[in-house]
């Protein structure tokens, strides 16, 4: 089965099997999807498409650069995770009810290695992301009604995938780890002839000098 038949089945799954959010409606304008890698752990993402609650998929909602650092120095650390990530770099996801699935194609840079993984967004997860919470917000210096509308993906070498919820001025909150899996035609669907994007001379450093740290996402 191709990976459009694949997606199409896990959508009927996820319709068949959980609760949707009864409007479009939003109380605020659009949620957010973003992307980042560890420092050194370069990654170029093909395509991420997002499927709401309607079944309507929006092919491309994010491609091309994740969020990154990579200090010339080489002491940036790639392991793990960060206890508050960033929003990620990424796109406004406009016109889309709440998100059911994120289906996520990139390059993996260091390994080299392409990687497909299917995100589902839990009911559980949909309900934070429209739950108004009172803060105080440092950037304006007042109280505000805040929502977790940005969702932050990173991504890892392995096909390791994690997720949070936040917002501006609210703490990111974790809802789903996964693994993603290797894409057998490899880099652009087999169309490049199995040419990776290029990794930079700083990471390619850093991998030279230190290696990968899997097992430690």
């Amino acid at each position: 089965m191709n990976r459009l038949g694949k997606l199409s089945l896990l959508v009927l799954t996820l319709f068949l099997a959980g609760c949707t959010y009864s409007s479009n409606r939003l109380p605020y304008d659009a949620w957010y999807l973003g992307f980042f890698a560890r420092n050194y752990m370069e990654v170029w993402i093909e395509t991420a498409d997002a499927v709401d609650i309607h079944d309507r998929v929006f092919r491309r909602a994010m491609s091309g650069v994740a969020a990154i650092n990579t200090p010339k120095n080489l002491k940036g650390n790639p392991r793990g995770w960060p206890d508050v990530p960033a929003a990620g770099a990424g796109k406004h996801v406009l016109g889309a009810g709440l998100p059911r699935l994120i289906y996520v194609r990139w390059q993996s840079l260091v390994e080299p290695q392409t990687y497909e993984a299917y995100i589902p967004i839990s009911e559980a997860t949909r309900q934070a992301m429209i739950k108004g919470e009172r803060v105080y917000c440092d950037f304006d210096g007042k109280w505000i009604t805040d929502y977790r509308y940005m969702l932050t993906i990173g991504l890892a070498p392995g096909g390791v995938t994690k997720t949070w919820i936040g917002g501006p001025c609210l703490l990111p909150i974790e809802v789903a780890r996964t693994v993603g899996t290797v894409v057998k035609e490899g880099p652009y669907d087999g169309t490049s002839g199995g040419r990776h994007r290029p990794l930079s001379e700083t990471s390619k450093a850093y991998v030279e000098k230190y290696g990968v740290p899997y097992g430690s996402w």
